[in-house]
């Protein structure tokens, strides 16, 4: 096993759109915000550049602010083995000498290592969590070592289906079938590497969250201690309508004809998946935010000077097709796959007795947190988790009106209560 550096040593969070305002006033008599690109007679007819048949990061591209472990191969949870995994991530912050300061901090589905800092080179976007993570910040980098890796089966320098195989093509459709657990088993490995023993927090939300959860019993079962979890905007067992909301999303991918059962890499500009995956994320964006953000930021009013009588559209549409083509651009339709279906994989009870009784045995002291209006992750989810884990604080609402991504956006709520849990 070894670690390898960069040979030198971006993403606005999809849910913060550089908008315009335009002279259509919303219910409430306010300005809609629209996408920026996106006014004119007919905003379709603006070239853009090619969309890439992946937006993944490759291996000849710049690693930025990357730095990466090899940590061996895997044999997964469900069948199938890796013969070699690579877990590329990112540090903020100095290890002090006991080794008591660390935190690990996990993204979501589209996220990666890239948590906070400019975009740059190697980064297309700004970090996703710049307001949580930093000098001086809630999670700060002057007081703790944080340590973000990309999830495995993600598409930015992690093992992937866009990562090449043993030989020397991309996995694509051949990558396995991958869980939670398995994730979280190559995190253990990555601790290990970096020499490790305890962190003193794990944190994320949404699908990090759910790596939260098995972290707080997978982790003491490896002999690393976890001290203290965040568990944000999550849940410890997938449910029925999170899985009925991914099953048209993953449909759409692979109904496109240009997926090519996941071995697309080689194709060129504008002739890789695209469509689905830009349709995949206008369902689950939708899922994100909320029915009254949507009505009082656009209503009923058409985009631009399009007519929706004649062919053009509403306001609304035009921003659900910018967050689809947003994402086509930065992110791999493969991963996407691979990622959500480990989403729906998560059972924390699975084996244990049961999702109360998994629960009951997480032993680290647990901030639970919910979005008030989140329809993905309802707040009764993690009611459920401070109900059953011993050592949960009483659950912390964030009070927001964009939904699940609050989270990304209510850094001035959760903040403070990340601050006041780690005081």
């Amino acid at each position: 096993m070894a670690i390898t550096t960069p040979k030198a040593a971006h993403d606005v969070p999809d849910q913060q759109v550089r908008s315009t305002l335009v002279p259509f006033p919303a219910p409430d008599g306010a300005l809609v915000p629209v996408p920026d690109g996106a006014l004119g007679r007919d905003s379709r007819s603006r070239s853009k550049p090619p969309v890439p048949a992946s937006g993944a990061w490759r291996e000849d591209d710049d690693p930025g602010h990357r730095l990466f472990a090899d940590v061996g191969a895997f044999d997964l949870e469900a069948g199938g083995r890796l013969p070699a995994v690579r877990v590329a991530y990112e540090t903020w912050g100095t290890l002090n000498a006991d080794g008591s300061n660390a935190v690990l901090v996990l993204h979501a589905l589209t996220g990666d290592s890239h948590v906070t800092g400019e975009a740059g080179p190697g980064h297309v976007t700004d970090g996703w969590w710049g307001d949580m993570v930093g000098p001086g910040k809630p999670i700060d980098t002057d007081r703790y070592f944080v340590v973000a890796p990309n999830a495995l089966g993600g598409c930015q320098g992690t093992t992937g289906p866009s990562s090449l195989a043993h030989d020397g093509r991309p996995w694509g459709g051949r990558f396995p079938y991958i869980t939670t657990r398995d994730q979280v088993a190559v995190e253990i490995a990555l601790t290990r590497e970096l020499g490790i023993r305890s962190w003193d927090l794990v944190v994320g939300a949404s699908m990090g969250g759910l790596r939260v959860l098995e972290w707080a019993l997978l982790g003491p079962e490896a002999g690393i201690e976890v001290r203290n979890v965040g568990a944000i905007a999550t849940t410890a067992q997938t449910g029925g309508d999170q899985i009925a909301w991914s099953h048209p999303q993953l449909a759409a991918i692979r109904m496109d004809p240009r997926f090519r059962d996941g071995d697309y890499y080689s194709a060129a500009d504008d002739d890789g998946p695209h469509t689905g995956l830009g349709i995949a994320r206008q369902i689950a964006h939708t899922t994100y935010r909320t029915s009254y953000e949507l009505d009082r930021r656009f209503g009923r009013l058409p985009q631009g000077g399009e007519d929706p009588f004649a062919g053009g559209r509403f306001a609304v549409q035009s921003y659900l097709e910018h967050q689809g083509d947003k994402l086509a651009r930065r992110f791999d339709a493969n991963s996407y796959v691979v990622l959500t279906e480990s989403m729906l994989s998560h059972d924390l009870g699975r084996d244990r007795g049961g999702v109360e009784a998994a629960l009951s045995q997480i032993t680290a002291r647990t901030l639970v947190v919910a979005v008030d209006s989140d329809r993905l992750f309802p707040p009764a989810q993690s009611a459920r988790l401070a109900r059953w884990i011993p050592n949960a604080e009483p659950l912390r609402i964030v009070t927001s009106d964009v939904g699940h991504d609050g989270f990304l956006v209510e850094a001035d709520q959760i903040g403070p209560m990340v601050s006041e849990f780690l005081g």
